[in-house]
Order: C-alpha cells, then sequence, then structure tokens
C-alpha cells in the first residue's frame, strides 16, 4: 500500500511517540516526575495546535464569504443550509441510535467492580452552559473580531453569512474587486496550511508521548472492554457512512476516503477536529467539491454534525448505568437519547463537549455525575475515535451535499491517481508524486 509523505511521517511520529512515551513512564521516578516529563511533550502539540488555530478564522470566513458572494442566490443558500442540516439530523439520531444498541449488547460496565467517588466535584465541567436560552444566544455574534479571536466558529459563520449575501447583491466595481480580494485571501490561507501542516508530525508525536508518559500501556488493559467496545460501535458507524456515502456518490466514495486518510489521521492522533479543519477542506476542493459548498457546509458540521461525539454520549451515559448498577428501561433509554439529540447541538465550542453533555443529563435520569470520573483516565484514546469519525461524517456530508447541488467538478483522472504529499520546500506548492 502506497502512503503520502505526510502520512508516512504521521505514522512514523505515532510510534515514536508510543516508544518515547513508554520509555519515560517506565524510567520516571515518580507520577510527578513523568507528568513534568510529560509537559515538555506537550509544548510541541501546543505549539502545532495554536498554529492551526490561527489559521481556522480567517479560513473560515474567507471561503464562506467569497463562495456567499459567488452565489448571488439566497435561495440557494437556504437550499444548500436545509439539505446539510437534513444529513446532519439524520446522521447524529443513527449515531446516537448506534451508541444505545452497542452499550446495551456489549454492557461494559456490566461488571466494573470499581469504587465510585461520591461528588463530581472534581470534574471543573461547565454544565450550566448548555442550556437552550444560552446556546441560541450565543450563536449570534456580539462582535465579529471576538468571535474571530476565540475562533467561534458558529459566529463566524453568522456574520460571514450576512457579509457574503450582502456583497453578492452589489454589482459595483469595488465590490467585484472585493470579492475577488475575498477569494485570494483563500489561497493565500491554504498556502499557510501547507506550511503549518509539515509541523504535524512534530505535534503528533508530542501528543503521543505525552499521554503514554503519564498514563502508560498499564491502563490501556483495565479499560480494554469498554475501548473495544466503543470502537466496535464507531466501526459500525463508519461503515454505515461509508455506505450512505457510495449511495449518492457512487465508486467516488473510495476515491474521497483515500484523500482525506491524511486529515483522518492527523485528528485521531491529536483529538483534535481543528488541526484537520483547513487539510480537509483542500482535500475535498481536490476531490472537484465547490468552494462556495465546503466553505458553508463544513464549517456548519463542525458544529452540529459531530457523529463520534453522538455515538460516545449515549455509550458512555448507559456505562455508567450499568457501572452503579441502576436499571433503565427501554423508554428511559429513548428520552435520553431525544435529550441527547437536542442538547449535543453546537456544543464545539465547550470545553470538553461529549463529557460536558453527559454530566448534564445524567441527573435528569437520576445517575450520578461521579461515573464519569470513571473513564477520565482514558479520554484522551476515546478522544481520538470521536475525532476521527466526527472528520469523516463531516467530509462525506460536505461531498453529498455538494452532488445533490451538482457543485463537484468532474476531475482529471490522472490527477485524481496522484498521491497527496507535501511540497518540497522552495517549490510553488504543487503536489507531486511520492
Amino acid at each position: 500500500m502506497k502512503f503520502n509523505r505526510l502520512t508516512t511521517l504521521v505514522l512514523m511520529a505515532m510510534v515514536l511517540g508510543v516508544l518515547v512515551g513508554y520509555a519515560c513512564h517506565r524510567y520516571a521516578p515518580s507520577p510527578e516526575a513523568a507528568k513534568d516529563i510529560a509537559s515538555y511533550f506537550s509544548i510541541l502539540t501546543d505549539i502545532f495546535l495554536r498554529m492551526i488555530k490561527m489559521i481556522i478564522a480567517p479560513l473560515v470566513f474567507a471561503t464562506l464569504a467569497a463562495g456567499l458572494a459567488g452565489m448571488g442566490d439566497a435561495k440557494a443558500v437556504g437550499r444548500i443550509g436545509s439539505r446539510a442540516l437534513g444529513w446532519f439530523i439524520a446522521a447524529s439520531f443513527c449515531s446516537l441510535f448506534i451508541g444505545l444498541v452497542f452499550s446495551n449488547l456489549l454492557q461494559p460496565g456490566h461488571a466494573l467492580n470499581v469504587p465510585l467517588p461520591d461528588s463530581a466535584a472534581g470534574l471543573q465541567l461547565k454544565t450550566s452552559a448548555l442550556n437552550l436560552k444560552d446556546f441560541i444566544t450565543h450563536v449570534f455574534p456580539k462582535n465579529i473580531f471576538e468571535a474571530m479571536a476565540t475562533n467561534e466558529v458558529l459566529q463566524i459563520l453568522v456574520f460571514a453569512l450576512f457579509f457574503g449575501v450582502a456583497l453578492g447583491h452589489l454589482h459595483s466595481q469595488t465590490a467585484r474587486s472585493l470579492v475577488s480580494t475575498m477569494e485570494e485571501v483563500v489561497h493565500v490561507m491554504l498556502k499557510v496550511t501547507d506550511y503549518v501542516m509539515r509541523f504535524a508530525p512534530v505535534g503528533v508525536f508530542g501528543a503521543v508521548a505525552a499521554t503514554i508518559t503519564v498514563q502508560g500501556l498499564g491502563m490501556l488493559s483495565v479499560f480494554g472492554k469498554f475501548m473495544l467496545s466503543f470502537y466496535l460501535a464507531l466501526a459500525t458507524l463508519w461503515l454505515l457512512l461509508v455506505v450512505a456515502g457510495y449511495v449518492v456518490l457512487g465508486k467516488d466514495i473510495f476515491r474521497l476516503l483515500k484523500l482525506i486518510r491524511g486529515p483522518l489521521l492527523v485528528g485521531f492522533s491529536t483529538a483534535s477536529s481543528e488541526s484537520t479543519y483547513p487539510k480537509l477542506m483542500e482535500q475535498l476542493e481536490k476531490f472537484g467539491v465547490k468552494p462556495r459548498v465546503t466553505g458553508f457546509v463544513l464549517p456548519l458540521g463542525y458544529s452540529f454534525n459531530l457523529d463520534g461525539s453522538m455515538v460516545y454520549t449515549t455509550f458512555l451515559a448507559i456505562f455508567i448505568a450499568q457501572a452503579y448498577g441502576i436499571e433503565m428501561s427501554l423508554t428511559a433509554q429513548i428520552t435520553m437519547l431525544l435529550v441527547l439529540m437536542v442538547s449535543s447541538k453546537g456544543i464545539a465550542g465547550v470545553p470538553r463537549a461529549s463529557l460536558v453533555v453527559v454530566a448534564a443529563v445524567l441527573p435528569m435520569f437520576g445517575l450520578p455525575e461521579a461515573g464519569i470520573l470513571l473513564i477520565l483516565g482514558i479520554d484522551h484514546f476515546l478522544d481520538m475515535g470521536r475525532t476521527l469519525t466526527n472528520v469523516l461524517g463531516n467530509a462525506i456530508a460536505t461531498a453529498v451535499v455538494a452532488k445533490w447541488e451538482n457543485a463537484i467538478d468532474p476531475v482529471d483522472p490522472a490527477l485524481a491517481e496522484r498521491e497527496e504529499v507535501l511540497p518540497a520546500p522552495g517549490e510553488d506548492g504543487a503536489p507531486q508524486a511520492a
């Protein structure tokens, strides 16, 4: 199997991170020393993620504003948005249902005899941030510069929606020049993305090494059943998403999967969807998706189409009930599914989003929040799978909506077979054969 250069370097970084992290964990004189060592590895990851975050706001705004200005049709915007949200809702329901089914079939918490704390005070999860009123008002920015400074994607999307539609209705020479400028900004930001992605292997190494240094490899066996069950549920969702994509895209779904394997791997190893956004956008455009669709659907999906997180919320809630020996009726479980369906939308901007959603919903069904403490030690490894699934779901959703809109440009078969590589230093950024 042929791998592109970025994918190969990231895989090597992951393996090296495991080896170095294990060595540091094994020979660290104390747990405190291991955490201190891990903090230095985390510097590499923090730097990489900071560089990624500096790209998000200008890239989202420029692509969406330029794309909407190019449409010049408010009806097209509404049609694309409604189709995207329809797909997101269906995918979210399927994800929640899969989590519910697998947690009941495999019962990962049934024989767990771990003493549970009486309080969840140490969680520091802001469950009060999860209510419908605050969420709806938070979507609308009071200051676009503040929204861009804090990478509030939904708020940036709302402002860019107004800005792009308004710009599309102006037909002066100045307006056309501004549209051209916005399109050039997109190209510049994608070039910046190429430069930043050269540091991806370094960031991946730091993330993996830091986690293994603190947790070690032994903790994986302790929670092996939970992790195996959860990843089996995720694999079922992956298959469902690919089949659904095949129904709409045909054999092109396999070309899409080949193109996005780099972003999937980076998302999996860093457990950060943000780290994949710029590169995923670039790969979708290589697939042929027109920028006006990518720039609108993809950022919307990053807030409303978190398929991996959906599986996790129902799976974890039922796991906690099993760990405590609390029986939940089928009616209660279905009610919980519907509550999670509503409360989980737009959670991307909340720290430790999936845990926040579960902690907020548990008390409604008589389940103790403290159960979340059970999996905090392995949450990073679970988050890796959630992130990969979120990225896969958003890539397929964007391509499907583009297909429905007839917004996929034909791709030269010769170019489609070329491997995605990092441009060599000093080159003009054009892809080259590996």
